[in-house]
C-alpha cells in the first residue's frame, strides 16, 4: 500500500488529486494537510511513502518545507509555477506536475516514482511490492502489471503491445515510452520494434531470441547489445 499525504492550501487540489488517486489499487490516503506546518506536525509521527507537495503556500513555501525534513519521502510537486523545476530535481523530487494536469499525467508521475525497483530491497517487503508494479492504460482501464511478469514489448503501430505471462496488453504508448518506466538492467532493446526481459530470455540463437514460445527477431543495429549480454 502507497502512504501518501497532500500539502496544498487549495480545496479543490486536495479533491483532484484525491479522486486520481481513488481511481489506483493500493493508495491510501494519510491525511490532507493545508499548509506546511500541519504536513510537518503529522510527519513528526507517522510515516508517508509519498507527498503531493504544492510550492505557493502560505507560512512555509513547499520547497522550505522540504529542506526541513530529515528524511523526506517520495516527492511529486504539484504547482501552477514552472519555473522552480530546476530547483525541484536538485532537491531530488520525483516529478514536477503543473496544475492543471490531467490523469495520464499523473499516472506517469506514479509509474515514474515507484515503477522501478529502489535499491536492493527484499521481496518480502511492502516497499518492493510496491515498485515492481506499473499501471498500463488499455481500453479506458488501468491494468497493474507485475514487471517480473513481463517478457517483453512490441510496437505496433502508434501502440505497444505488453506480452505477460498471463495477457498481451496494448496501449497507445511507444516503445520509448514504456521501456522508461522499467528498470533499465531488467529490459534490452534488440530491434527497433522489440524489448525483452532479461530473464524471460530462453535462448538466443543467430538473429532470434526465444521467450517461452515467442521468436524475437535481433536487428543488426541492435545485435551490439546482445554480445553485451552475453560477455
Amino acid at each position: 500500500m502507497i502512504r501518501y499525504l497532500i500539502v496544498d492550501d487549495e480545496h479543490i487540489a486536495h479533491g483532484i488529486i484525491k479522486g486520481y488517486c481513488d481511481l489506483l489499487p493500493n493508495m491510501q490516503l494519510s491525511k490532507n494537510c493545508y499548509d506546511a506546518l500541519e504536513a510537518i506536525e503529522f510527519l513528526n509521527d507517522n510515516k508517508v511513502d509519498l507527498i503531493f507537495l504544492d510550492l505557493n503556500m502560505p507560512k512555509i513555501k513547499g520547497f522550505e518545507f522540504l529542506k526541513i525534513l530529515n528524511h523526506p519521502p517520495k516527492i511529486i510537486v504539484t504547482t501552477a509555477y514552472k519555473e522552480f523545476a530546476l530547483e525541484g530535481y536538485e532537491l531530488n523530487i520525483s516529478d514536477y506536475l503543473l496544475k492543471p494536469f490531467g490523469f495520464e499525467r499523473f499516472l506517469k508521475a506514479i509509474n515514474k516514482t515507484f515503477g522501478a525497483p529502489i535499491g536492493k530491497v527484499p521481496p518480502s517487503t511492502e516497499k518492493s511490492i510496491i515498485s515492481n508494479r506499473i499501471f498500463l492504460r488499455s481500453n479506458k482501464k488501468y491494468t497493474q502489471v507485475k514487471i517480473d511478469d513481463i517478457q517483453y514489448i512490441e510496437a505496433s503501430g502508434n501502440y505497444a503491445k505488453v506480452i505477460t505471462i498471463a495477457e498481451t496488453i496494448v496501449i497507445r504508448e511507444k516503445i520509448s515510452e514504456v521501456l522508461e518506466l522499467l528498470p533499465k538492467e531488467a529490459f534490452l532493446q534488440v530491434h527497433k520494434s522489440f524489448a525483452v526481459a532479461v530473464k524471460h530470455i530462453k535462448s538466443i540463437e543467430g538473429n532470434r531470441i526465444l521467450i517461452a514460445d515467442h521468436i524475437v527477431p535481433i536487428g543488426k543495429v541492435y545485435k551490439m547489445n546482445i554480445n553485451e549480454l552475453l560477455k
